[in-house]
């Protein structure tokens, strides 16, 4: 077991490990909703536009909510939040559930929906990330965020092969027994979190900032963010790939219904191409999530993160190229990865870079920068695949996306070979 812990020192933390087994369980059913709720919209309009609005409602939330959210978390117990957004998260689920087995579902309730679920999200992922040093401490905080970017991606790869069998077998439902089947996951790790502790939990700092205003606070978390060269780099590029790389992925139903159509397409085909490219995407993210969990103490993660960058953006392009459906696979595999190496990257240089006392106001500085902006990436997306097609709009995207990071990169090389 040393040789164990010593290789994953997080889960020398009892408390961290009844998280992530909850967590992981709860992960598998948010990853079947994931993968239906964008196939059941498309299905009932089959227009691309829908998927870039349910897009726009899911993260507009964080554009509102992520700032004050930060504030917030910093003066409340992290733990009990996380409790609350997950009760909300699992109620939202239910709902769901319940509009699609009844049929009378229709895409304003998704659409309305989403935005209850990103409401939700938008303070629970910051609490969530600023309560992982509180279970695990500083030291152990790095091979903590891989674990949990691990099992995130694990349950990408186990959510959409669960639902492509949920899908087929329950032919007239299934889009509803999986919106169950997620809510009913949630309480895993509610019950979970009600026997875990903070062992490493500083009170001191909350109770230094409880004396001033929000705005004071808020302030000095942006002053931080401006006098530190790595955060603030690693925000800008969090907004690039917020607005115009990441939305994509909302788009992956009309890929496999439009863009890989073949002669003969059934809908159980469709079915079982679209969970096809969500497992494939599920796959490159885990094979990353695996690689940064166990080596979670590599350095140059700088340039790791490049790396990410660059082949996100050209496989973004060459999906934009193919209409095979085995080319398309491997190239969303390699955006899968793509992806999670760069948000690997990038939580784990602002977590280690940021004092305990901050660790919310930049974190959720982070994560507007990141999501904040991704409701408008959502809409232009989705305008462009509607307005044109959807390979324009991979092209499009994964030609901003390149450029980006070539400018990034020239003009800072230092960051790709300096960052530890």
């Amino acid at each position: 077991m040393s040789k164990f812990t010593s290789r994953f020192p997080a889960f020398a933390s009892r408390d961290f490990s009844i998280f992530w087994v909850g967590q992981f369980l709860s992960l598998i059913g948010t990853w079947m909703q994931n993968t239906t709720l964008p196939y059941l919209a498309y299905r009932l309009t089959g227009r691309p536009l829908d998927l870039g609005l349910i897009g726009f409602s899911s993260t507009l939330p964080t554009l509102l909510l992520a700032l004050p959210g930060g504030v917030l978390v910093e003066h409340m117990d992290k733990r009990r939040i996380v409790i609350v957004m997950q009760t909300i998260e699992m109620l939202q689920a239910f709902a769901l559930s319940f509009l699609t087995l009844t049929g009378v579902i229709q895409i304003w309730h998704i659409i309305f929906l989403s935005f209850v679920l990103g409401a939700a999200s938008a303070i629970e992922i910051t609490a969530r990330q600023a309560m992982l040093i509180e279970l695990v401490g500083k030291a152990a905080l790095p091979n903590a965020i891989a674990l949990q970017t691990t099992i995130f991606n694990a349950a990408r790869v186990l959510g959409p092969s669960l639902t492509a069998v949920v899908l087929v077998l329950i032919k007239n439902q299934g889009e509803g027994w999986a919106f169950f089947i997620n809510a009913v996951s949630f309480l895993f790790v509610i019950i979970g979190l009600f026997f875990v502790r903070t062992p490493y939990k500083v009170n001191a700092a909350a109770q230094a900032n409880r004396k001033r205003s929000m705005v004071a606070e808020f302030s000095e978390g942006q002053r931080y963010i401006l006098g530190n060269s790595t955060v603030a780099l690693v925000i800008l590029m969090a907004a690039v790939v917020g607005f115009f790389g990441f939305p994509f992925g909302q788009q992956i139903p009309a890929v496999a219904r439009d863009v890989l159509k073949q002669i003969g397409d059934t809908e159980t085909i469709i079915k079982a191409r679209t969970s096809a490219l969500y497992i494939a995407q599920g796959v490159g993210a885990l094979v990353s999530a695996i690689f940064i969990s166990t080596f979670s103490d590599i350095k140059r993660k700088g340039f790791l993160l490049a790396i990410g960058q660059f082949i996100f953006a050209i496989a973004l392009i060459g999906i934009a190229l193919t209409r095979s459906s085995t080319l398309a696979m491997g190239l969303i595999v390699l955006l899968g990865w793509a992806i999670v190496t760069q948000l690997a990257m990038m939580n784990i240089l602002i977590q280690i870079a940021v004092p305990d006392a901050l660790r919310g106001r930049v974190f959720s500085t982070y994560l507007w920068a990141l999501q904040g902006v991704a409701p408008f990436g959502s809409l232009f997306i989705g305008w462009v695949a509607q307005a044109w097609n959807v390979p324009l709009s991979a092209l499009i995207c994964g030609g901003v996306c390149l450029l980006a990071a070539i400018l990034i990169h020239s003009l800072n090389p230092a960051f790709r070979r300096n960052i530890y």
